[in-house]
């Protein structure tokens, strides 16, 4: 095997991709600032117990592990940023106000998510704390939307769901956990056999709810429906009343209703909502309600917190994000000339691309769209049209 192969599912980003995905990083970075969300970078790698206090056997088993050779203490490469984002609003910021957050960084999965997945994505994601109120999940679903309008992806549709309608109806039955993840499994991919079968030993009522949930899914009529053939507990009807609210507030998007989705990390504690694009083979966006995550990080001051937030994978969106025109730049040529460096340096303090074109390579091409040229003229050097 070459020794310069990389593993299965690891890749370069070569030039045009990697610019790509660097000024869709500073876009959106920007737009979580203009709602008023900080920058937070994490550590890549902490320790095991810390990264994954809470947050349940499926990142556990997608998170690297190694030895810390000063300490010899487990570590663990993240697998997923938000457990670190609720650490540093528990333990080290630990405000009591409301605090926004946001981040941008990779994360390594020990196996991809899909076929063609990568196991480096690019997360990025903003976060809220301290806000226990819809108006925050809201918040959270309008600005991940906002995201993937500026990266220029259109057809967008938002999923909403509820943890708290499957953990309802699990609640009182005698489930194993091994049992728990088989059903929310069976729930995900609408498997109606197997999860007859898993729930066999449920009460009649909540079986029967369990195996409807099948058929709960499509637009905001659903959640009508759900009204008549589930139980109405309470937390069941909170939630049903959250997605209520929420369908009718979005904008940008078309709302659709799946309440047997489960997907994603256990630390989810209520609304939860992915975001999908047309030809894009699975959710660009996936976010919801953790509350609470952070508690076991608390100091000092009492940090089990409402949280709501989101993340991306930016190597995923720039592959289905609109592809923008080549960078204008300005082609100037190469000379031993003080006055040639200090137009090509005046040029560059104002925020153009300036290409020098170096002796022997005048007919060769790269990324950038030289539309003009810096040439001489009456000992000056000027920009003109090409």
């Amino acid at each position: 095997m070459s020794p310069w192969l990389l593993p299965d599912h690891i890749a370069d980003a070569l030039p045009s991709e990697a610019r790509r995905i660097e000024d869709l990083r500073r876009d959106l970075l920007d737009i979580a600032r203009s709602y008023g969300y900080e920058l937070v970078i994490p550590p890549l790698i902490e320790h095991l117990d810390s990264l994954l206090t809470g947050t349940g056997e499926a990142l556990d088993l997608r998170t690297f592990k190694l030895v810390d050779q000063l300490s010899g203490r487990s570590l663990g490469i993240r697998a997923d940023t938000t457990p670190q984002v609720a650490r540093i609003d528990a333990h080290l910021l630990g405000r009591a106000a409301m605090t926004r957050l946001c981040y941008c960084g990779p994360v390594l999965h020990t196996r991809p998510d899909g076929p063609q997945a990568t196991r480096e994505p690019l997360q990025l994601g903003a976060e809220i704390y301290g806000h226990a109120g819809l108006e925050a999940d809201l918040e959270s679903q309008q600005l991940a939307l906002d995201c993937l309008a500026a990266a220029g992806v259109g057809s967008l549709s938002l999923d909403l769901a509820d943890v708290r309608i499957v953990q309802s109806l699990l609640a009182a039955q005698p489930i194993a956990d091994a049992q728990q993840a088989d059903i929310h499994l069976a729930l995900a991919t609408k498997d109606g056999a197997a999860l007859a079968s898993l729930t066999a030993g449920c009460d009649p009522q909540a079986r029967q709810a369990l195996l409807a949930l099948l058929q709960l899914y499509g637009d905001t009529a659903v959640l009508a429906e759900a009204r008549k053939v589930l139980p109405a507990q309470p937390a069941i009807c909170r939630a049903l009343d959250d997605l209520t609210w929420l369908a009718q507030r979005t904008a940008g998007a078309r709302v659709s209703i799946d309440l047997a989705d489960l997907r994603g990390y256990a630390y989810y504690s209520g609304t939860r909502f992915a975001i999908y694009a047309d030809g894009a083979p699975d959710a660009l966006v996936r976010g919801g309600r953790y509350d609470g995550i952070g508690a076991v990080f608390g100091h000092k001051l009492d940090r089990d917190r409402p949280a709501v937030g989101f993340s991306l994978d930016l190597r995923q969106l720039v592959a289905v994000a609109s592809v923008p025109a080549r960078r204008a730049a300005i082609r100037a040529p190469w000379r031993d000339s003080e006055n040639l460096r200090k137009a090509v340096a005046a040029l560059r303090s104002r925020g153009e691309t300036v290409l020098c074109v170096l002796p022997g390579h005048e007919n060769e091409t790269d990324e950038f769209h030289c539309d003009r040229e810096l040439i001489e003229a009456a000992d000056q050097w000027v920009v003109q049209a090409i």
